[in-house]
């Protein structure tokens, strides 16, 4: 598979900010520099979505009157009763 340019407009107030974290992160390479922030902002987006996850678990635990120290007790319960259905 080939590359492939993209372009992008950087505001002039971040073009300092931009250059010194290429310098650092991509050697000089706007692109490894790049393909580096990917892989950062990925886990970014994955810790954020795993906060939310968890705050929804926790909003629905207080609704439903469940302890937070019963949580991996119902779970293993729950993942049992699920290995042993036939419709999976």
């Amino acid at each position: 598979m080939s590359a492939q340019t993209l372009g992008f407009a950087v505001q002039p107030d971040d073009r300092p900010l931009l250059d010194e974290l290429v310098a650092y992160f991509g050697e000089g390479n706007r692109s490894a520099y790049l393909r580096a922030t990917l892989k950062v902002m990925k886990s970014v987006m994955l810790a954020e979505q795993l906060r939310e996850l968890q705050a929804y678990g926790q909003q629905r635990t207080a609704q439903l009157g469940i302890d937070p120290a019963q949580v991996p007790t119902r779970i293993q319960e729950f993942l049992k009763g699920e290995a042993g259905r036939t419709d999976q």
